[in-house]
């Protein structure tokens, strides 16, 4: 009995919530993550010497973040954050190339190409 109240105990630690404690406090981190990023892209711009402007690297910024509003669960949230934490740490501290930044425009706005001479060209054969 002991040892099942034990594995019990252990179960209900590990799905408790990685960091916040409610949805509030969810969506309080998420807001402070937004706007880290929000005061950093100036110099993640001028860093990594983006072709675009501060103005468009936050309206990415926006639509990143907007994918997620429909995400509910509170541990799902907080392991979001901590991905971003982490990419904008990464991001603060060059240790990503102008191609990783880049990559947040490459779904949005180029189609890929479909039919086998486009992919041909564009190095995808």
């Amino acid at each position: 009995a002991m040892a099942s109240r034990e594995a019990v105990r252990r179960t209900v630690q590990s799905v408790r919530p990685i960091l916040s404690v409610d949805r509030e406090e969810a969506r309080k981190r998420v807001l402070n993550l937004y706007k880290a990023w929000y005061r950093q892209i100036p110099y993640i711009v001028m860093d990594y010497d983006i072709p675009k402007s501060v103005e468009q690297c936050r309206e990415k910024l926006r639509e990143e973040f907007l994918k997620h509003k429909h995400v509910n669960d509170i541990r799902v949230i907080d392991m979001l954050v901590i991905k971003g934490q982490m990419e904008l740490k990464e991001s603060v501290e060059i240790w990503k190339q102008k191609g990783h930044i880049m990559r947040y425009w490459k779904e949005s706005q180029e189609p890929k190409p479909t039919d086998f001479l486009s992919k041909f060209l564009s190095g995808q054969s």
